[in-house]
């Protein structure tokens, strides 16, 4: 039998379509042609291979979900051999496997190892099981787990298996979704939706990215729909997305499905600027078909309009393939299929082991053919070229860029100093990808200079306009898309500028790049990507104009719950604070950086070497009084204005007062493990900045209780401290009145010093003040 007919018998469930057959002997004939293939029976020799190394991935991933080990000889488990409590999300899985066997196998033909993604990341059994097969393990998994009935058996035992070290963390080096320890992973895909909004900002011109998406996703996040928006073959690598297409989510059938299926989904995808096209998502060959056909498709746009003959945008291919959830197994096309597709458990039900035996039956491949199998694919000496865990993108390490020294500038906003900071950056760093992200007002935002050096990316540019086909400014009024565009930009240099109040919605995206860069850390590979800087302005304190919907300082505490060393929370309240925290982030390699900083003119409080110094501390001492009674604490640069008020008046009455401001709280925290203890500052700096015994006010721009509760190493007690902040007050109100209706003006701040110092507040504010700070006068005399 030739090594075509072999092919085309297929292999178990895995069949190949007359379409399939006809685009693979296309494929193979090109593949001959161009010299990528010495014959056309190497070809179908590895497509078989695929066929088998699919068959058997799909077989480990049912017995991951239900047994506790794997016979290699393919007898039939026993019910001691099931888990008592089965879990996988299993038919997503088995969807997945042939599409990740179609990557490994699109490399294999072309002898170059191209990056991945997994939108579905809940759907990590499949490329655990295959790279289990083919040893694509990561440093921890090797010993552990591998090609033999002990591997495999540990690999089956070790999926949900909730076992956990002395330290709290998982022992075992795997997990329900994408983590860590996943060869070749670079994201979680816990957050369903933002792989596709990362996806074509990711690879760097000569490199290619598959990217496996879901049919569930697509309802999640619409930003996905603008990709073809963003491509361009000067400054992306190609990139191959492929929708699994299996019509269902938990519960019930997708909106697609429901609407018309795969041929919906293509007319939607042409309107909106794609150039879709079906093929079998039962069949490896069908996907490494579809990779190398759109890298073909990507590549000819190129030529076309490098030679003139064509301008943007590009039809950006996208692979529709379409199958069954839990295609391959009992439960098949039915909502049982997204968990457990038996209907009952095989450890406790005969039926269900018999379901389990005769499904397991025919995935299997018996262990010589599968041998021959592994062997196609471990090729990589051969070609010269990494094992897939080791694609760029789990890589990624740009050179550290140059960072400008801040010119002398009168004083203005925060974001002004910023934005002329950082067109000084993008010129000193020419070599580098830029992407900005922009919900939709860089100007109004202050970053008019950055706006007009980077432009908006648009396919037809307005004549007159800061518009450009290679602008590096990602525009869209989503959030989330724009966020993801600067989260894919991991080889390059990024920031992304917003609302304070519509940053909330980037928050998932955020903190799956934290969570995913915290374990890289913990697993003893630090990412290398240079730190992402989120800014976030207009806000709280300064947006009052537009309602209270507009006034949320959410984000910034949400961030302070993350690990403090990877997500890092800074209040900028001058022209030097905020220029410097940008410096910090670009200097610091992993680490997400939510800037809050002011776009109206504040007055200059630091010096640029003042500033510099503070951010070794968090801290910044503005006015000291060695025989200060009361400490004035500020975060926020609204907070800082309203306490050195105060502090004046408390002067002027003879009380001695040190004002501090926090620029980075989290700095103060107790440490919550080793990595969080190496970035907070030690105890005798904190009694050094916030002597013990000293009664101290605290008026911060997020919630006060959420901010005592970050800080409790300040805190001696309610006797010694009491706060200020954001009550969720607000409405169509100006600044001072913000302050006001939360109860943080500089005459709220001496009612609180009264109290701590025994003081009667009627000495230290005037008749009507004090009316006004009680809520009983005119609040206009406080301004």
């Amino acid at each position: 039998m030739t090594a075509l007919q072999t092919w085309e018998r297929g292999y178990g469930v895995i069949r190949h379509s007359d379409q399939t057959r006809e685009r693979i002997a296309v494929l193979t004939a090109r593949l001959v042609e161009s010299g990528a293939a010495s014959s056309e029976d190497l070809v179908y020799t590895a497509l078989s291979a695929a066929d088998r190394l699919a068959s058997a991935a799909m077989w480990v991933v049912v017995h991951m979900t239900y047994a506790r080990r794997v016979y290699l000889s393919g007898a039939d488990l026993a019910a001691d051999d099931f888990k008592s409590a089965p879990e996988g999300h299993t038919g997503g899985s088995l969807n997945v496997v042939p599409a990740y066997v179609g990557y490994l196998a699109a490399n294999l033909l072309t002898a170059q190892t191209r990056g991945w993604i997994l939108g579905q990341g809940h759907c990590v059994a499949a490329v655990e099981a295959v790279n289990c097969l083919v040893g694509n393990l990561t440093d921890q998994q090797t010993g552990r787990y591998g090609f033999s009935e002990e591997g495999i058996s540990r690999l089956c035992t070790d999926f949900y298996g909730y076992e956990i070290s002395p330290d709290g963390a998982a022992s075992a080096p795997l997990g329900s979704h994408v983590n860590a320890y996943t060869a070749g992973g670079v994201s979680e895909g816990g957050y369903l939706g933002f792989a596709e909004t990362q996806y074509v900002h990711m690879p760097l011109p000569g490199e290619s990215l598959v990217a496996i998406l879901s049919d569930g996703a697509f309802e999640e996040q619409r930003g996905s729909d603008w990709a073809e928006r963003w491509w361009r073959h000067e400054d992306c690598g190609f990139v191959a997305p492929v929708m699994i297409l299996n019509g269902r989510r938990i519960e019930q059938r997708t909106e697609i499905r429901q609407d018309g299926g795969a041929a919906w989904l293509a007319r939607y995808l042409e309107v909106n600027g794609f150039d879709p096209f079906e093929i079998d998502g039962r069949d490896p060959a069908a996907f490494a078909w579809a990779v190398l056909e759109a890298e073909r498709r990507l590549a000819g746009a190129a030529r076309a309009i490098g030679e003139g003959r064509a301008a943007y945008p590009v039809r950006l291919p996208f692979a529709i393939a379409t199958t069954e959830k839990g295609f391959g197994f009992p439960g098949t096309g039915t909502n049982r299929a997204h968990n457990l597709p038996l209907e009952q458990n095989p450890h406790s039900d005969g039926a269900a082991r018999q379901a389990f035996n005769a499904g397991a039956r025919t995935l299997f491949v018996p262990f010589s053919e599968l041998s021959g199998a592994r062997q196609a694919f471990m090729q990589h000496t051969a070609q010269n070229r990494e094992q897939e865990g080791l694609n760029p993108f789990t890589r990624r390490n740009p050179e550290a860029p140059v960072l400008p020294v801040r010119k002398p500038a009168p004083a203005g906003s925060a974001l002004a100093a910023m934005d002329d900071w950082f067109v000084a950056f993008v010129d000193a760093n020419p070599d580098h990808r830029f992407r900005i992200g922009n919900p939709d007002e860089l100007k109004s935002n202050q970053m008019g200079k950055t706006l007009t050096r980077l432009r908006h990316r648009v396919n037809q540019p307005e004549t007159g306009s800061e518009e450009s086909v290679y602008g590096s400014v990602i525009t869209a009024l989503n959030e989330e898309a724009v966020i993801g565009a600067v989260l894919g930009n991991k080889a390059g240099l990024n920031l992304a500028v917003s609302y304070e109040a519509f940053a909330v919605k980037m928050l998932g995206a955020l903190r799956q790049e934290i969570i995913f860069a915290r374990q890289l850390m913990e697993a003893g590979r630090p990412p290398q990507w240079i730190g992402v800087p989120l800014i976030l302005t207009s806000h709280t304190w300064e947006n009052g104009k537009n309602q209270q919907s507009h006034q949320d300082p959410t984000l910034g505490e949400a961030l302070l719950g993350e690990m403090s060393d990877v997500a890092r929370v800074i209040f900028a309240v001058d022209a030097a604070t905020g220029v410097e925290a940008l410096r910090q982030i670009y200097a610091s390699r992993g680490v997400i950086g939510c800037i809050v900083a002011p776009k109206r003119a504040t007055a200059d409080v630091c010096t640029d070497a003042e500033a510099r110094k503070a951010f070794q501390t968090g801290v910044a001492g503005i006015e000291n009084d060695p025989g200060a009674s009361i400490q004035l604490v500020a975060i926020g640069a609204y907070q800082l204005a309203e306490a050195r008020r105060a502090a004046a008046r408390l002067r002027a009455h003879g009380v001695g007062v040190n004002v501090t401001v926090i620029l980075e709280p989290g700095r103060l925290r107790l440490p919550r493990d080793r990595f969080e203890e190496a970035f907070v500052v030690p105890d005798q700096v904190i009694r050094d900045l916030f002597p013990p015994g000293l009664a101290r006010l605290l008026v911060t721009h997020t919630r006060p209780e959420m901010m005592t509760g970050l800080l409790r190493r300040l805190d001696e007690g309610p006797s010694l401290l009491r706060a200020h902040g954001y009550l969720s007050r607000g409405g169509t109100l100006d600044a001072p009145g913000m302050l006001f209706a939360n109860r943080s003006t500089w005459a709220h701040l001496i009612l609180s010093a009264a109290g701590l110092l025994g003081l009667p507040a009627g000495t230290l504010l005037s008749p009507s003040e004090l009316a006004a700070a009680v809520g009983q006068g005119d609040p206009k005399v406080l301004r």
